[in-house]
This record gives structure tokens, C-alpha cells and sequence, in this order.
């Protein structure tokens, strides 16, 4: 009979392409986990993996078997989760997915919050790009993770929490001294720098002053925005963040200026997310309302 050990094994293999490093992340020797998943093959009567010395590769046979592995540990999953769903709110741990774009900002914001309030509650936060957070929380690899829309998350839920703007950072001798907003007609799009392509920020920005379907010239990009504000301080050009992060990235720069972006907004909402039949959304929801209560206490004070 196949067992959810064997299907555990396979996904891990399937997330590793090697045998050695999907043992060690289930904690098994290599021999053990090799033998299980040879008799899965044997029972099953077809080969999941191709492997030799070099590399492991999927069958086409074996990715049907692996997305219906997927979808029973999943439903397992869920299935034990639904055990905790009459014990007090975070009784159990959870892992929350959040993007680099937010995590440092947002967090520090919240956090102690929800400390305060469940001081037992055992949170695991995982820091990725939005596009590989998407997929964790549909293979059930996260309980949910923190974005910013508008992304792409077919056939997840989202619950937003907060919206915000964006805001023009330059060196203050670049920016005159009574301006309070500018347009994107009047950003200096040659002086701009943005995040790396792969960071939905850089969209975002973009969308927001109506630049996506033109090309930016700047010389330089980053992946971090930690980075693009010491650019700017040196006087190297300018750039857009968020209002999240301004607190942050300005505190002990007397040399820059912010400028809100006068622009149709909000220029980006941020929203947690999560499978459709997840089943701790009473959970998700808690989180949801602590994050907006600490966020608008925090800018309105």
C-alpha cells in the first residue's frame, strides 16, 4: 500500500532534484529514503525519477504522480489542521511568507502586537520574491504570505490590509525646497533607479507613473532599497519608495528629500494571502485586523 511517507519523499526529491538533500531535509538516511521510493515505483508500476550520478530528473509519469502527491498531502495537511480549529486562536504554528519590500518595513510595525497579544503563538517567517511565495502557499509549503497587489494569484484568496502611495526620494539639493508633490511628467526619468526586474515594486512604481510599457534607462538597479537610497544620498539619482518604508530608509538622512507621488492611487495595496480552503482563515483574519490597527496607529500618530 502507498504510504504518505513514500508521497513526502517523492515531493521532497521533486523539490531538490537530489536524493542526499531531500533525505537530510526529511531527516531520514539516503538508503531510506531511496528504498521507500523504489517501492513506490514498484507499486505504482512505473518510474518517477530518472537518476544517476549526476542528476535526478522527473518522468513525464512522474509529474502526474507528483501533482496528485501534492494535492493528497495537502488535503492531509488540512485535514489534521482541522483537529486545532476549537483551541484558542494561534495554538498551533504558523509559517507566513512576506516579501523583501515589506518585511523590513512592516514588521517591526506589527510584531510586537502580536506578541503581545498571543505571546505563545509560534510564527516562522519566510522572506522571498512574490512569484515564489505564490507557489509555496499553493503546494501548502506556508500557511499564507504577505503581498503587494496587484499580482497575480489565480485561485488564492486575498485579504487586504492596508494601502499606500508612493514617494519620490532625491538628494535635497536636487528637489526644491517648497515642493510638496510631483507628477510623473516631471520625474527626470533618466536620473530614476529602481529595484532589479523580478520585484513587483518596480512594477508597481512604474504602473503608477504610467511608465510600464516604456523603457528605463537608468544605469543602475538593485535589490535592495536599502541601496538605492544610499545612490541616492550620494547624489547618483533618484527613486520611488514606498510609504511603508520611508520611516525607515530616510531615519539619519538629512540629506534627502520625500515627495509624495501625485498620481492616482493608492499605487499599491498590501494583502495577505491564502488557499481557498485553508482552514485557519479565522486565524488569517485576526492577523489581518492587528496589521491595520497597528499600521494606522502608527501613521496617524
Amino acid at each position: 500500500m502507498i504510504s504518505l511517507k513514500q508521497l513526502k519523499y517523492a515531493l521532497a526529491i521533486e523539490k531538490h532534484l537530489h536524493f542526499k538533500k531531500a533525505a537530510e531535509a526529511c531527516n531520514v538516511s539516503q538508503s531510506a529514503l531511496s528504498t521507500a521510493i523504489n517501492e513506490l515505483e514498484k507499486q505504482l508500476g512505473l518510474q518517477i525519477f530518472e537518476r544517476n550520478n549526476k542528476q535526478v530528473l522527473i518522468t513525464s509519469d512522474g509529474d502526474i504522480i507528483l501533482t496528485k502527491a501534492r494535492k493528497i498531502k495537502l488535503e492531509m495537511d488540512e485535514l489534521l489542521q482541522m483537529s486545532q480549529l476549537n483551541k484558542a486562536p494561534f495554538a498551533r504554528p504558523m509559517t507566513l511568507g512576506i516579501i523583501p519590500t515589506i518585511g523590513p518595513y512592516m514588521l517591526p510595525k506589527v510584531l510586537p502586537s502580536v506578541r503581545q497579544s498571543y505571546p505563545d503563538f509560534r510564527l516562522k517567517i519566510v522572506e522571498d520574491q512574490s512569484h515564489v511565495l505564490v507557489d509555496l502557499v499553493r503546494t501548502g509549503e506556508i500557511d499564507a504570505a504577505v503581498l503587494a497587489l496587484p499580482y497575480p494569484i489565480e485561485g488564492l484568496m486575498s485579504f487586504n490590509f492596508w494601502q499606500e502611495d508612493f514617494y519620490w526620494v532625491s538628494h535635497k539639493d536636487e528637489c526644491p525646497n517648497q515642493m510638496e508633490e510631483i507628477t510623473s511628467e516631471e520625474l527626470e526619468i533618466d536620473k530614476l533607479m529602481l529595484l532589479k526586474d523580478g520585484h513587483c515594486l518596480k512594477e508597481h512604481a512604474l504602473h503608477a507613473c504610467s511608465l510600464q510599457s516604456k523603457k528605463q534607462e537608468s544605469s543602475f538597479e538593485s535589490s535592495s532599497l536599502h541601496t538605492l537610497i544610499q545612490m541616492v544620498a550620494g547624489k547618483l539619482g533618484t527613486t520611488l519608495v514606498p510609504q511603508m518604508a520611508l520611516d525607515q530608509l530616510t531615519y539619519n538622512e538629512s540629506e534627502l528629500r520625500a515627495v509624495h507621488l501625485n498620481e492616482p492611487g493608492p499605487h499599491r495595496s498590501i494583502a495577505l494571502i491564502i488557499r481557498p480552503n485553508y482552514v485557519r482563515t479565522d486565524e488569517i483574519t485576526l492577523l489581518k485586523n492587528i496589521f491595520n490597527k497597528e499600521l494606522t496607529a502608527f501613521y496617524n500618530q
